[in-house]
C-alpha cells in the first residue's frame, strides 16, 4: 500500500506528523528520498509535490494521498475525500494592490486586469462565474511579487494569515474558495486488493482525529456523592462507573474536551470526587 504525502511546502510537516500519530513511522529516508518504507508491513510513503498528489491517486499509483482540497479542485481529479483533516486550512483569495481604490469585487467590474496565479483552472472558473474580465498569467512560483514586477495587476493565491500579502503591498478583496487538507483515494479503492487494509487505516485515521483535544478522566467517588458527581460530567455516551471492592465507593471514568478540564475539575471536586487522574487520549474509534 502506498500513501502519497507532500515532499515540501506548508503541508509537508503536518502531514508527516499526522501519519506518525496514526502509528505509521518512516524507517529510512532523507529529504531526497521519494519512496520510504514504514513500520507497517508492505506500506510505504511516496514523497511527491502536493499539487501532483490528486493525479497520482486518481491514476492508482498510490492508494491514498494527503493534499489540499484546493489542489484537488485545480487538478479536476476524479478522487474521493475520505478523511477531512484538521490542518492545512486556508483561503484562496483575489488580492489587489493596497494603493488601489478597490474594496469589493464590484469595483473591478468593467476593468481589464491581469491576474497572476498558479490556480489557473480555479481562477478561470471563478472569473467566468463572477463576470470579471481578466487575463490570467500562469505561474508556478510566488504570486505576491508579480504586481511589484509589473507582470500582473493582481493575484489569485492561497492566504493563511495575510501577512505575506501585506508585506508585498496587497490586500484581499474576495474569497475564491476555502480549503483544507484531506486524505483522498480514487473512486475504485473499495474494490482493490488493498481495500480491507485501507478501510482499517481510514478507521484509525478517523480515530486519531477524534482523539485530538480530548482527555480521559478517572476519579474515586463515595456512594453518597455519586449522583452529584455524575450529573457534573460530560460523556460521549455516559460516564463509566465501577464499584470499588469492600466499600461504598465507586470509580468514575469519562472523556472530556481538554478545554473543559478546569471547569470539570472544579465541579467534581466540589461535588465530592477524589483522586482525580487525567490522561491523554491517542485515538477514539467510533
Amino acid at each position: 500500500m502506498r500513501i502519497a504525502i507532500p515532499n515540501k511546502g506548508r503541508l509537508k510537516d503536518p502531514a508527516m506528523q499526522f501519519i506518525m500519530s496514526v502509528g505509521i513511522r518512516p524507517l529510512a529516508g532523507d529529504d531526497r528520498s521519494l519512496m520510504i518504507p514504514t513500520s507497517w508491513d508492505n506500506t510505504e510513503l511516496v514523497m511527491v509535490r502536493t499539487e501532483d498528489i490528486p493525479n497520482i491517486v486518481e491514476a492508482g499509483a498510490a492508494e491514498l494521498g494527503i493534499t489540499g482540497m484546493d489542489y484537488v479542485k485545480e487538478a479536476g481529479a476524479n478522487v474521493e475525500e475520505l478523511v477531512k483533516l484538521d490542518f492545512g486550512r486556508s483561503r484562496i483569495v483575489l488580492a489587489v494592490p493596497s494603493s488601489w481604490d478597490v474594496e469589493t469585487l464590484e469595483d473591478l467590474k468593467g476593468r481589464e486586469i491581469r491576474i497572476a496565479t498558479k490556480y489557473f483552472n480555479i481562477a478561470k472558473s471563478y472569473l467566468n462565474e463572477k463576470g470579471i474580465k481578466g487575463r490570467l498569467v500562469k505561474i508556478s512560483g510566488a504570486a505576491e511579487v508579480m504586481p511589484l514586477l509589473g507582470a500582473a495587476d493582481c493575484i489569485i493565491d492561497v492566504m493563511s494569515t495575510g501577512t505575506t500579502l501585506r508585506l508585498h503591498g496587497l490586500k484581499p478583496i474576495d474569497v475564491v474558495m476555502e480549503s483544507h487538507a484531506s486524505v483522498i483515494g480514487n473512486e475504485g479503492w473499495m474494490k482493490g486488493p488493498e481495500s480491507e487494509r485501507i478501510n482499517l487505516l481510514l478507521t484509525i485515521m478517523k480515530g486519531t482525529i477524534n482523539g485530538k483535544g480530548k482527555k480521559m478522566i478517572f476519579m474515586n467517588v463515595e456512594g453518597k456523592d455519586l449522583e452529584m458527581v455524575i450529573s457534573s460530567l460530560p460523556a460521549m455516551l455516559a460516564p463509566s462507573v465501577s464499584k470499588l471492592g469492600g466499600k461504598d465507593a465507586w470509580e468514575v471514568m469519562t472523556v472530556a474536551e481538554e478545554k473543559d478540564i478546569p471547569e470539570i475539575i472544579s465541579k467534581v471536586k466540589n461535588s465530592g470526587a477524589k483522586d482525580i487522574v487525567i490522561l491523554d487520549i491517542e485515538k477514539v474509534i467510533k
